[in-house]
């Protein structure tokens, strides 16, 4: 199997939405189905679009490749059909079915399969300190769940569905139609029954017969230290409830961190800019610097100290998400020019210019291009 970028074989950008996703999966199986494409490698590339589109299409793997690429799937990678099970036999269909070609996969009989519930998303919003701690938010979601009062039937309680008349419990009716090879048999949906297979003539009073009632709940989800915009946490089986008992689908949270005041996150590094004066600049001294950590950190700032020297405080940055230990805080000098001065500031600088002498020094690279690679671009 080729390891060219996921987004590159399906032909997508990288912020494509789901739908997009599914699109571009569709328009190439359509092109490259080894029963259909002509090309000598189009069974080779059908693979290759079901893998992307296997990774591509789940929510927790496309963040995981977008985050650490291939490596980042570890056992999760591959092609695994049962990622797209449902897309692939709406492929078939959209290829064969209107032929009456029997491949078992009409939508009357898809519509009668146990099917997984919707996903559904919530956004999240933490301040600084909580993305880097972790921190317990409650959330609010509203979803369709089970109705209370007919139990997911649809019937009002004391009745049950039927048994429909049209399709005889089957979902689905045929019929002949005439296509440019004659007379095709073709199956759809039952139009009395809108593929169920059952009737509800006394519909239940609280759903209205559909078996789902909306609400909103609250949950207290713990979120763990490490986290930043973007990080998407799933929440198993808190989704939208399955069809005909299918399993519930997942609900996912998504966060986003409010900038802090002064703090600036690399990766697991902790950036601050802290502005020194000429003196403490030129003569050094001992300062105290805030960390995330809530309390001032020692710093010795050594004599003839340039503006952009990059100092390291150990394990003061954002703890790693999957494994123990944090990153690091680094603190970026800036030295201060006083746009004002005393009289007294002032005679000072007088006597100490002449010392200094006159000379400037042009400099092949500027500060930015040396901050650049001093924090690694």
């Amino acid at each position: 199997m080729t390891n060219r970028d996921y987004y590159e074989i399906l032909g997508v950008p990288k912020n494509a939405s789901a739908e997009d996703i599914k699109a571009a999966f569709r328009k190439l199986a359509r092109q490259y189905h080894p029963d259909v494409s002509k090309e000598a490698n189009a069974e080779e590339k059908f693979k290759e679009i079901n893998e992307a589109y296997g990774v591509l299409s789940d929510t927790e793997k496309r963040r995981r490749y977008d985050q650490f690429g291939r490596q980042g799937l570890g056992d999760m990678g591959g092609v695994n059909m049962h990622d797209y099970t449902m897309d692939f036999n709406d492929l078939v269909e959209e290829l064969f079915g209107s032929f009456g070609f029997g491949f078992g996969g009409s939508s009357g009989a898809r519509s009668r399969r146990p099917r997984r519930g919707r996903d559904l998303q919530v956004q999240t919003v933490l301040k600084f300190e909580e993305a880097v701690f972790g921190v317990e938010k409650t959330i609010e979601v509203t979803r369709n769940e089970i109705c209370g009062t007919c139990r997911g039937s649809g019937a009002e309680p004391g009745t049950s569905p039927q048994r429909c008349q049209t399709c005889g419990g089957r979902g689905e009716v045929r019929q002949v139609r005439q296509t440019i090879f004659g007379s095709m048999m073709q199956s759809g949906p039952c139009p009395t029954c809108g593929g169920r297979g059952e009737v509800i003539s006394t519909p239940c009073h609280t759903c209205r017969g559909q078996g789902l009632e909306r609400k909103t709940i609250k949950k207290v989800v713990p979120i763990p230290a490490g986290v930043d915009t973007g990080t998407q946490i799933r929440l198993a089986g808190e989704g939208e409830p399955g069809a005909l008992g299918g399993p519930q689908g997942n609900l996912y949270l998504v966060v986003s961190v409010q900038p802090h005041k002064f703090f600036k996150r690399r990766e697991n590094d902790i950036l601050l800019n802290l502005d020194i004066n000429v003196a403490q600049a030129v003569l050094g001294a001992e300062v105290e610097v805030p960390t995330v950590d809530g309390k001032g950190e020692k710093l010795s700032i050594p004599a003839g100290t340039q503006p952009g020297k990059v100092f390291t405080l150990k394990a003061r940055g954002v703890p790693y998400l999957r494994k123990s230990g944090r990153g690091d805080q680094r603190i970026i000098v800036n030295v201060e020019i006083p746009s004002k001065l005393t009289k007294e500031q002032r005679d000072l600088f007088e006597k100490l210019a002449p010392t200094l002498g006159t000379t400037v020094k042009p400099k092949e690279k500027g500060f930015l291009d040396w901050l650049n690679e001093t924090l690694g671009g």
